[in-house]
């Protein structure tokens, strides 16, 4: 973090100073809401949770060195007092990225949101120091930590912007106004808590609407190939850079095809140039990802040969995220486990068939949450489409939404051993381990709160246990 004192903090926050006996002192290192995380010059927010309450390591964060606690209450050491943790935290991060000479750069979608943002941190840090969002901290905790650990030095902020209501990314985009916004396109994800992929795009489409104008910088880099997306070229005064598929899009793909291994690639089509791509990452929809990355950076001054060539060396830097394994015996375990919505299941379905080329498949599947009153037919396609796709082995593993996966597949013509539901994780496991043989690829996904990514592990830690066949 820039450092600040601790009677500028209490300014920029409008909290009250108690027990700290040198206002002066700074805060140098980082922002955190977890006292084990705290490292020298920290400022540590204490949050209210539901099983925990940060103040009760106020004296702990202290002890390991923070320089004071943000908090809602005295707490006997050091300690900026506050009405609202949250809110000081969101203005502190707006006071930091005001002092910063860098380009923010936010992005939302419903599916693909933390791969783009690891693709564009990957891309952009090789022109320039950046600073982008671990994992999937998107909300209103996670994005201004993240900004609180810019630097003077940094150039490029990369922020994911997650949403599950309307006002959530203009919330966001107020703590943290960005000069670049990207839309990757509007889909099922949390449909049930939305109500409609309509209110879905009103509330993604807060982003484009927070640009500036063109004339002082802003652009709006939106998905050509998603007809929600595309129409909030309406909603900004901001400039317009279209990518996708479609001839029409100024950031394109053509040629698109799949390695042996699953791997994406295609030609790279910027109004710069063009140049060959071919990714680490596995399935298709890492295309619409990786171009989305392309633009970002097109619009920030690389050529498209520096683009291609990063793009073609970016790994994946979030876990569980068709994160492929391959174990001793030949067995392919992919963990894509960290979430799951109707497109990315289709996606990853499509990148294990086309790694299972001569190989039996596995779809370990489970629940996709939030999907309202598509919830069943849902989970019937996506059981219908592993049908399609030829994967050898169908497990859908828990209850009612399992059941569905289970009958759509058998309805499409699966029966027999081809599919099979069972209850939990750990009976997945069971099945597994008594049925793979070597060279199988495993696939497992399914919402967050599964839990599925117990599986993929337990299939790694048993490596040893699979005898060859």
């Amino acid at each position: 973090m820039i450092a600040l004192s601790l009677a500028e903090i209490a300014s920029v926050v409008g909290g009250q100073t108690h027990d700290i006996p040198d206002p002066s002192v700074q805060v140098h290192g980082p922002v955190v809401i977890d006292s084990r995380q705290v490292a020298d010059g920290s400022l540590f927010a204490a949050f209210v949770g539901e099983r925990v309450d940060g103040h009760d390591y106020a004296d702990q964060a202290v002890r390991a060195g923070a320089v004071a606690v943000l908090a809602q209450r005295p707490v006997g050491v050091p300690a900026i007092v506050v009405e609202d943790v949250q809110r000081a935290l969101g203005a502190l991060a707006r006071h930091v990225v005001r002092l910063l000479g860098a380009t923010l750069v936010g992005l939302t979608g419903s599916a693909g949101k933390t791969s783009t943002k690891d693709l564009i941190a990957q891309v952009l840090r090789r022109k320039a120091p950046t600073v982008f969002t671990p994992g999937s901290l998107n909300n209103e905790i996670g994005l201004p930590l993240t900004a609180l650990t810019a630097t003077a030095e940094t150039r490029f902020l990369v922020l994911e912007m997650g949403a599950r209501g309307i006002g959530h990314i203009s919330y966001l985009t107020d703590l943290t106004p960005p000069r670049i916004g990207l839309v990757l396109n509007v889909g099922s994800a949390h449909i049930g808590e939305f109500g409609g992929r309509e209110q879905i795009a009103q509330a993604k489409g807060e982003l484009v609407e927070a640009l500036p104008p063109a004339s002082e910088g802003g652009t709006a880099i939106l998905n050509a190939d998603d007809p929600l997306v595309r129409a909030m070229a309406s909603r900004t005064k901001a400039k317009v850079l279209l990518f996708g598929e479609s001839g029409e899009a100024d950031v394109r793909a053509e040629n698109v095809r799949l390695t042996d291994s699953g791997q994406p690639a295609f030609m790279l089509h910027t109004p710069s140039g063009a140049s060959e791509v071919t990714m680490r990452l596995y399935g298709e929809h890492h295309v619409s990802n990786a171009l989305a990355a392309a633009a970002v950076a097109h619009e920030l001054g690389m050529s498209a040969t520096e683009i291609a060539t990063a793009l073609s060396e970016a790994g994946s830097l979030s876990r569980w995220r068709m994160e492929v394994t391959e174990r001793p015996d030949g067995v392919t375990i992919v963990n894509d486990a960290y979430n799951a919505n109707p497109e990315s299941m289709r996606a990853a379905l499509r990148a294990l068939a086309a790694m299972g080329k001569g190989r039996r498949t596995w779809a370990v599947l489970g629940k996709m949450a939030e999907l309202g009153d598509e919830a069943l037919a849902e989970h019937d396609a996506v059981g219908r489409l592993a049908v399609r796709l030829n994967v050898g082995k169908l497990v859908a593993v828990g209850g009612r939404e399992a059941s569905w996966l289970q009958l759509g597949a058998y309805n499409e013509g699966s029966w027999g051993e081809e599919s099979v539901h069972v209850s939990d994780a750990q009976a997945a496991v069971d099945l597994l381990r008594s049925e793979l043989r070597p060279g199988d690829v495993v696939l497992v996904k399914a919402s967050r709160s599964v839990g599925l990514e117990s599986v993929a592990q337990a299939l790694l830690d048993a490596e040893g246990e699979v005898a060859a066949r």
